[in-house]
């Protein structure tokens, strides 16, 4: 899962991105409204942490404008402001789910995967492609009911493919999924990764769409 997270306090950010990797999410910050809208044009992320006093915008009127240009990804608003009103506020504005600080991280982690659930119109967290079972929220993996170790990169490598549900990802969404901003990525690193799914999963996993990118394979029935 690819989090932006829109918070502007320094100490605030590093601790929940701090948080978010160690549960093997691909995290990024932005610290103002501005800059959350030029990282939404030029990268692809899955859901979005939005505090709502950012420095050039209220973080409502932000979300007003993103839902007003047809964004429908996923957004926890993750706020000081409790009172009742701000909260039907945050909801009526196109919130997903709203979470007032300070909070407990596992609780975070737990409504993300639940918000990214629902987007992809699943009711349960296990993500099944024929004998291949995925636990997005734990990390675990197994083939023919066999515990399968992988790397934290080649399990958010998996779990971008197996939500996009037969949808083709190009490269650079893929990277996305699997690189922090401004990490430096080596040419052949997505081909290594995909590699080692395959080794590990079944050559037919991943299929190559020459020209546009990777996709799961259909299951045949």
């Amino acid at each position: 899962m690819r989090v932006l997270l829109v918070e502007d306090d320094e100490s605030i950010a590093h601790g929940i991105l701090a948080g978010l990797r160690a549960h093997g999410l691909t995290a990024d910050k932005v610290g103002s409204a501005a800059q959350a809208e030029a990282a939404l044009a030029t990268s692809h992320c899955d859901v979005i942490i939005l505090d709502l006093g950012l420095p050039d915008e209220d973080g409502m009127s932000l979300l007003h404008r993103l839902r007003a240009a047809g964004m429908a990804l996923p957004v926890l608003i993750l706020t000081a402001r409790d009172a009742v009103e701000d909260r039907v506020a945050g909801l009526r504005a196109g919130a997903d789910d709203y979470l007032l600080k300070p909070f407990d991280l596992n609780e975070l982690v737990a409504r993300l995967h639940a918000l990214l659930r629902r987007a992809a119109g699943r009711s349960v967290d296990i993500i099944e492609r024929g004998p291949l079972r995925l636990d997005p929220a734990s990390g675990e993996v197994w083939l023919d009911g066999q515990a399968v170790i992988l790397s934290r990169r080649e399990l958010a490598l998996l779990a971008a493919l197996l939500q996009a549900c037969g949808r083709i990802l190009n490269a650079d969404q893929l990277k996305d999924s699997l690189y922090h901003f401004n990490e430096e990525i080596e040419s052949n690193a997505l081909n290594v990764h995909i590699h080692h799914l395959r080794r590990k999963l079944g050559a037919d996993l991943i299929e190559t769409v020459r020209g546009l990118g990777y996709r799961i394979a259909t299951v045949n029935p």
